[in-house]
Protein backbone atom coordinates (compact mmCIF):
# COMPACT_ATOMS: atom_id res chain seq x y z
CA UNK A 1 0.00 0.00 0.00
CA UNK A 2 1.45 3.76 -0.90
CA UNK A 3 2.48 6.12 1.76
CA UNK A 4 -0.45 7.78 2.98
CA UNK A 5 0.49 11.58 1.59
CA UNK A 6 2.57 14.20 4.06
CA UNK A 7 2.90 10.87 6.31
CA UNK A 8 7.04 9.96 6.56
CA UNK A 9 7.86 6.27 6.15
CA UNK A 10 11.60 5.85 8.20
CA UNK A 11 13.53 3.25 10.31
CA UNK A 12 12.32 2.62 13.56
CA UNK A 13 14.64 3.67 16.86
CA UNK A 14 14.29 4.52 20.46
CA UNK A 15 12.64 7.58 20.19
CA UNK A 16 10.88 9.74 16.92
CA UNK A 17 12.17 13.36 17.90
CA UNK A 18 9.06 15.70 16.08
CA UNK A 19 11.34 18.95 15.11
CA UNK A 20 9.28 22.26 13.89
CA UNK A 21 11.78 23.61 11.47
CA UNK A 22 12.41 25.98 9.09
CA UNK A 23 14.97 27.33 10.38
CA UNK A 24 19.10 27.28 10.15
CA UNK A 25 18.97 25.75 13.73
CA UNK A 26 16.34 23.36 12.55
CA UNK A 27 18.23 22.00 9.91
CA UNK A 28 21.58 22.23 12.16
CA UNK A 29 19.47 19.76 14.66
CA UNK A 30 18.53 17.70 12.24
CA UNK A 31 21.96 16.96 10.68
CA UNK A 32 23.46 16.44 14.69
CA UNK A 33 20.55 13.86 14.72
CA UNK A 34 20.76 11.90 11.94
CA UNK A 35 23.27 9.74 12.84
CA UNK A 36 21.93 9.32 16.84
CA UNK A 37 19.51 6.70 17.64
CA UNK A 38 16.61 8.47 17.04
CA UNK A 39 14.33 8.75 14.32
CA UNK A 40 13.59 12.14 13.57
CA UNK A 41 11.43 14.55 11.24
CA UNK A 42 11.65 17.94 10.55
CA UNK A 43 8.02 19.68 9.82
CA UNK A 44 8.22 22.57 7.70
CA UNK A 45 5.13 25.55 7.09
CA UNK A 46 5.29 24.99 3.37
CA UNK A 47 6.06 29.13 2.65
CA UNK A 48 9.00 28.75 0.49
CA UNK A 49 8.22 26.80 -2.86
CA UNK A 50 11.94 24.78 -2.88
CA UNK A 51 13.30 24.91 0.85
CA UNK A 52 16.25 23.42 1.70
CA UNK A 53 15.49 19.64 2.90
CA UNK A 54 17.69 19.11 6.07
CA UNK A 55 18.83 15.18 6.49
CA UNK A 56 16.24 12.81 7.97
CA UNK A 57 12.27 12.54 7.35
CA UNK A 58 10.30 15.84 6.06
CA UNK A 59 6.86 16.56 6.50
CA UNK A 60 5.37 20.10 4.48
CA UNK A 61 2.10 21.73 5.47
CA UNK A 62 0.13 22.27 8.73
CA UNK A 63 -1.17 19.82 11.49
CA UNK A 64 -4.78 21.81 12.03
CA UNK A 65 -4.07 23.56 15.19
CA UNK A 66 -2.98 22.18 18.92
CA UNK A 67 -5.51 19.10 18.12
CA UNK A 68 -4.52 18.18 15.12
CA UNK A 69 -0.70 18.10 15.76
CA UNK A 70 -0.75 15.96 18.81
CA UNK A 71 -3.38 13.57 16.92
CA UNK A 72 -0.12 13.65 14.33
CA UNK A 73 2.28 12.61 17.50
CA UNK A 74 0.28 10.03 19.05
CA UNK A 75 0.08 8.11 15.34
CA UNK A 76 3.46 8.44 14.20
CA UNK A 77 4.72 7.49 18.21
CA UNK A 78 6.55 11.04 18.50
CA UNK A 79 8.59 10.90 21.82
CA UNK A 80 10.12 14.25 21.56
CA UNK A 81 9.28 17.42 20.46
CA UNK A 82 10.92 20.13 19.68
CA UNK A 83 10.21 24.14 18.53
CA UNK A 84 12.85 25.01 16.34
CA UNK A 85 10.38 27.61 14.53
CA UNK A 86 11.09 31.23 13.54
CA UNK A 87 11.34 33.79 16.29
CA UNK A 88 7.87 35.00 14.42
CA UNK A 89 6.28 31.97 13.93
CA UNK A 90 3.97 32.68 16.40
CA UNK A 91 1.07 30.92 16.34
CA UNK A 92 2.87 27.49 15.94
CA UNK A 93 5.07 27.82 19.27
CA UNK A 94 1.17 28.31 20.93
CA UNK A 95 0.07 24.67 18.64
CA UNK A 96 3.40 23.41 19.91
CA UNK A 97 2.65 23.84 23.57
CA UNK A 98 -1.06 23.36 23.18
CA UNK A 99 0.00 19.68 21.49
CA UNK A 100 2.72 18.98 24.37
CA UNK A 101 0.19 19.39 27.13
CA UNK A 102 -2.65 17.42 25.44
CA UNK A 103 -0.45 14.17 24.31
CA UNK A 104 2.34 14.43 27.25
CA UNK A 105 5.35 14.21 25.73
CA UNK A 106 8.11 16.77 26.50
CA UNK A 107 8.38 20.04 24.71
CA UNK A 108 12.38 21.82 24.52
CA UNK A 109 11.95 25.28 22.24
CA UNK A 110 15.41 26.05 20.55
CA UNK A 111 15.52 29.72 19.84
CA UNK A 112 18.12 31.64 18.29
CA UNK A 113 18.89 34.86 20.80
CA UNK A 114 17.80 38.16 20.13
CA UNK A 115 19.59 41.27 18.56
CA UNK A 116 21.02 44.24 20.85
CA UNK A 117 22.01 47.71 19.79
CA UNK A 118 25.57 48.24 19.92
CA UNK A 119 27.43 51.66 19.81
CA UNK A 120 27.11 53.29 17.03
CA UNK A 121 23.74 51.57 16.13
CA UNK A 122 21.08 53.95 15.44
CA UNK A 123 17.99 51.37 16.04
CA UNK A 124 14.27 52.06 16.57
CA UNK A 125 12.09 49.66 17.99
CA UNK A 126 8.67 48.84 16.35
CA UNK A 127 5.74 46.60 18.14
CA UNK A 128 4.45 45.59 14.87
CA UNK A 129 4.78 45.70 10.92
CA UNK A 130 1.78 48.42 11.06
CA UNK A 131 3.95 50.38 13.67
CA UNK A 132 7.22 50.29 11.74
CA UNK A 133 5.11 51.33 8.91
CA UNK A 134 3.62 54.37 10.65
CA UNK A 135 7.38 55.07 11.96
CA UNK A 136 8.96 54.76 8.18
CA UNK A 137 8.24 58.03 6.81
CA UNK A 138 10.08 59.79 9.16
CA UNK A 139 13.20 57.62 9.16
CA UNK A 140 13.79 57.88 5.40
CA UNK A 141 12.57 57.46 1.15
CA UNK A 142 14.68 54.54 0.68
CA UNK A 143 14.03 51.77 2.33
CA UNK A 144 15.84 48.39 2.33
CA UNK A 145 12.72 46.00 3.72
CA UNK A 146 13.95 42.37 5.08
CA UNK A 147 10.22 41.51 7.21
CA UNK A 148 9.47 38.66 4.73
CA UNK A 149 7.03 38.60 1.83
CA UNK A 150 4.04 37.82 3.84
CA UNK A 151 4.01 41.16 5.40
CA UNK A 152 4.23 43.58 2.49
CA UNK A 153 0.67 44.63 3.16
CA UNK A 154 1.62 46.39 5.99
CA UNK A 155 3.82 48.89 3.68
CA UNK A 156 1.48 49.02 0.85
CA UNK A 157 0.10 52.44 1.48
CA UNK A 158 3.31 54.17 2.00
CA UNK A 159 3.28 55.94 -1.48
CA UNK A 160 6.26 57.97 -1.07
CA UNK A 161 8.92 55.14 0.35
CA UNK A 162 11.24 53.49 -2.18
CA UNK A 163 11.20 49.67 -1.53
CA UNK A 164 13.86 47.16 -1.96
CA UNK A 165 12.54 43.59 -0.90
CA UNK A 166 15.03 40.60 -0.75
CA UNK A 167 12.72 37.35 -1.10
CA UNK A 168 13.44 33.83 -2.01
CA UNK A 169 9.96 33.49 -3.97
CA UNK A 170 8.46 36.75 -5.42
CA UNK A 171 5.82 38.31 -3.28
CA UNK A 172 2.16 38.02 -3.96
CA UNK A 173 -1.15 40.57 -2.50
CA UNK A 174 -0.97 43.65 -2.19
CA UNK A 175 2.73 45.73 -2.19
CA UNK A 176 3.83 49.03 -2.03
CA UNK A 177 3.75 50.95 -5.08
CA UNK A 178 7.41 51.86 -5.89
CA UNK A 179 8.90 48.21 -5.14
CA UNK A 180 11.76 46.37 -6.78
CA UNK A 181 12.39 42.90 -5.50
CA UNK A 182 15.31 41.00 -5.59
CA UNK A 183 15.49 37.16 -5.34
CA UNK A 184 18.11 35.70 -3.41
CA UNK A 185 18.74 33.04 -0.90
CA UNK A 186 21.21 33.61 2.52
CA UNK A 187 23.31 33.68 3.67
CA UNK A 188 24.78 37.12 2.55
CA UNK A 189 27.98 38.54 3.75
CA UNK A 190 29.27 41.85 5.28
CA UNK A 191 30.83 42.90 2.08
CA UNK A 192 26.93 41.76 -0.04
CA UNK A 193 25.41 44.09 2.27
CA UNK A 194 27.68 46.74 1.92
CA UNK A 195 27.61 46.77 -1.43
CA UNK A 196 23.60 46.09 -1.34
CA UNK A 197 22.98 49.59 0.39
CA UNK A 198 24.94 51.68 -1.46
CA UNK A 199 23.75 50.13 -5.15
CA UNK A 200 20.25 51.14 -3.97
CA UNK A 201 21.23 53.98 -1.93
CA UNK A 202 19.46 52.57 1.02
CA UNK A 203 18.69 55.13 3.72
CA UNK A 204 16.51 52.70 6.03
CA UNK A 205 16.82 49.07 6.75
CA UNK A 206 13.70 47.81 8.11
CA UNK A 207 13.94 44.11 9.54
CA UNK A 208 12.34 42.04 12.62
CA UNK A 209 14.46 41.07 15.28
CA UNK A 210 15.21 37.39 13.91
CA UNK A 211 18.41 37.34 15.88
CA UNK A 212 21.23 34.75 15.41
CA UNK A 213 24.36 35.39 13.18
CA UNK A 214 23.33 34.42 9.84
CA UNK A 215 21.49 38.19 9.10
CA UNK A 216 23.21 40.13 11.47
CA UNK A 217 25.83 41.62 8.46
CA UNK A 218 23.06 44.21 7.28
CA UNK A 219 22.59 45.35 10.94
CA UNK A 220 26.36 45.80 10.55
CA UNK A 221 26.41 47.59 7.27
CA UNK A 222 23.69 49.94 8.31
CA UNK A 223 25.95 50.88 11.57
CA UNK A 224 28.98 51.52 9.73
CA UNK A 225 26.75 53.70 6.79
CA UNK A 226 24.83 55.68 9.25
CA UNK A 227 21.90 54.14 8.31
CA UNK A 228 18.69 54.15 10.77
CA UNK A 229 17.20 50.51 11.30
CA UNK A 230 13.83 49.92 12.52
CA UNK A 231 13.54 46.61 14.54
CA UNK A 232 10.52 45.27 14.76
CA UNK A 233 10.55 43.42 18.37
CA UNK A 234 9.47 39.63 18.71
CA UNK A 235 5.71 38.38 19.89
CA UNK A 236 5.21 36.90 22.77
CA UNK A 237 6.00 33.26 23.00
CA UNK A 238 3.95 30.66 25.32
CA UNK A 239 4.83 30.90 29.29
CA UNK A 240 6.67 27.69 31.00
CA UNK A 241 8.07 26.51 27.68
CA UNK A 242 11.35 25.02 28.78
CA UNK A 243 14.33 26.83 25.99
CA UNK A 244 17.64 26.87 25.03
CA UNK A 245 19.75 28.32 21.83
CA UNK A 246 22.46 25.39 21.61
CA UNK A 247 21.96 22.37 19.19
CA UNK A 248 24.34 20.71 21.80
CA UNK A 249 22.13 21.82 24.95
CA UNK A 250 19.29 20.00 22.73
CA UNK A 251 20.72 16.71 22.66
CA UNK A 252 21.81 16.76 25.72
CA UNK A 253 18.00 17.29 27.03
CA UNK A 254 17.17 14.29 24.49
CA UNK A 255 19.18 12.25 26.59
CA UNK A 256 17.60 12.96 29.50
CA UNK A 257 13.80 13.63 28.50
Amino acid sequence: MPAEPGVPTGRPGPGHVLVLGGTTEARLLAEALEPAPYRVTTSLAGRVARPVLPPGETRVGGFGGPAGLADWIRAHGVTHLVDATHPFAERMSFNAAGAAARSGIPLLALRRPGWTPGPGDAWTFAGSLAEAAALLPGLGARAFLTTGRMGLHSFAALDGTWFLVRSVDPPQGPRPAQLEVLLARGPFGLDDERELLARHRIDVVVTKDSGGSATAPKLTAAREAGIPVIVVSRPPVPAGVPETSGVAEVLAWLGGA
